[in-house]
């Protein structure tokens, strides 16, 4: 059953090869920004937002109306426009903002426009977060399927040969049913990571827009090997760089200077608009011909826009609380990553990089002593599990120390670490 589970997983990995996609971090990013949805859209906002600049600074349309008598009963006409007989009127009025209301509006569509902006970067510093911890993902996580696809293909074979020893008599069967166990183990933890595998695969094909029949395979990935690159690196330098970079601060530094503005349009508003009127009547006024220039405007004495005015002030109150709040979260986010960073880079430099390559020198040499019954099967599977072991703990500790950078590059929203 091993054996035709282990097949079935070949079989699937050569058909899968066809379509592998071999893309390192610089392609990655490439095709990311070219080709992101969620970015494209989010641009489209930006230019949307522009467009409310537009719409801003034009002036309001005149406006013209016009009237003609319906039925004159002393000429017995419709639509009498003769001279003596006809009446009609026409009048033309534009208003006039007062009170710098056109302006603050511009300032208004100004701001929100660079707050599209800065979504649009926030957008980004997310996605490229998520892009870059899927890449080393991707390559940790190979790196441990490589091991359980060693662990099986030996232990696979082994069972081979047991099995044959078996049926000669010359082993126990409670040997043959210890390597099946163990190979059966290995294969649901072989299953368990593919699943995960799956996972960030899908969820980086995504972020590139990578056809979703294709495998990737990450290439070029170097870890750093400077064991102290965070320690050299100042904590408030991180910080100070946070609070300059971080898109989302800069959101909601906006959101305060918008809602300052909003409270200034407020007042004006209480300031009545003035429409300048220019009229003519042929023959319906007190002379013949009438002309007449006007203004029209309200008078404040009972709506002066109070309400409106202290919603203005209680955002701006709102949107300070929330500036300080994300300051206060962006300062925890820095120090927390911080420290994490510094925990993974202690751990790295009393990780031994030769330990790897000599353990697995080894392996071969614990199965020629097991073939000459100088260790038990105990021994020999126990070396088997310590290899595999050690081996995901220093891919996971390699996963977690590059995760830990990208952390850092993402809550200071500048790359720090490459």
């Amino acid at each position: 059953m091993a054996l035709i589970i282990w097949s079935a997983a070949n079989t699937f990995a050569q058909t899968a090869a066809t379509d592998t996609l071999k893309i390192n971090m610089q392609q990655a990013e490439e095709r990311f920004l070219k080709n992101n949805l969620d970015l494209i859209v989010q641009r489209y906002n930006i230019d949307e937002a522009q467009a409310g600049i537009i719409t801003a600074k034009l002036f309001d349309n005149p406006e013209f109306s016009f009237g003609n008598v319906l039925y004159n009963p002393n000429t017995k006409k419709f639509f009498d426009v003769s001279r003596n007989g006809g009446e009609y009127t026409a009048q033309l009025s534009q208003l006039f903002l007062t009170a710098g209301k056109r302006n603050k509006n511009i300032q208004l569509a100004k701001i929100t426009a660079q707050q599209a902006q800065y979504q649009f970067y926030d957008l980004m510093r997310t996605l490229k977060f998520t892009l870059h911890s899927d890449f080393y993902k991707i390559y940790f996580q190979e790196q441990s399927a490589q091991v359980y696809r060693l662990e099986i293909t030996s232990l696979s074979n082994t069972l081979k040969v047991f099995k044959q020893q078996y049926t000669k008599g010359n082993i126990a069967l409670k040997e043959v049913l210890r390597i099946q166990s163990e190979l059966y183990s290995l294969l649901s933890e072989q299953n368990d990571l593919l699943e995960q595998i799956d996972d960030t695969q899908s969820e980086f094909k995504l972020l590139i827009r990578a056809p979703a029949g294709a495998y990737v395979v990450a290439d070029g990935v170097a870890v750093a090997k400077d064991s102290d690159i965070v320690r050299n690196t100042p904590y408030q330098h991180l910080l100070d760089s946070a609070y300059t970079n971080r898109s989302d601060l800069k959101i909601a530094r906006s959101v305060v200077d918008y809602n300052n503005v909003n409270l200034k349009l407020q007042k004006a508003m209480a300031v009545p608009d003035v429409t300048v009127q220019l009229a003519y009547d042929k023959q319906g006024g007190y002379v013949r011909d009438y002309t007449s220039a006007g203004l029209a405007f309200s008078l404040p004495f009972f709506n002066r826009n109070q309400g409106a005015i202290k919603q203005a002030r209680l955002a701006i109150d709102e949107s300070k609380a929330q500036l300080q709040s994300q300051q206060d979260g962006i300062e925890s986010d820095v120090a927390n990553n911080y420290r994490s960073a510094l925990r993974y880079e202690t751990l790295y430099a009393n990780y031994d990089p030769k330990f790897k390559d000599d353990f697995t020198r080894l392996i071969g040499e614990v199965y020629k002593n097991y073939e000459k019954h100088n260790i038990s099967l105990l021994e020999f599977l126990d070396f088997y599990d310590s290899f595999k072991t050690n081996t995901l703990q220093y891919n996971n500790l390699q996963l977690g120390r590059v995760t830990s950078l990208e952390q850092l590059n993402f809550v200071t929203g500048t790359t720090f670490f490459k």
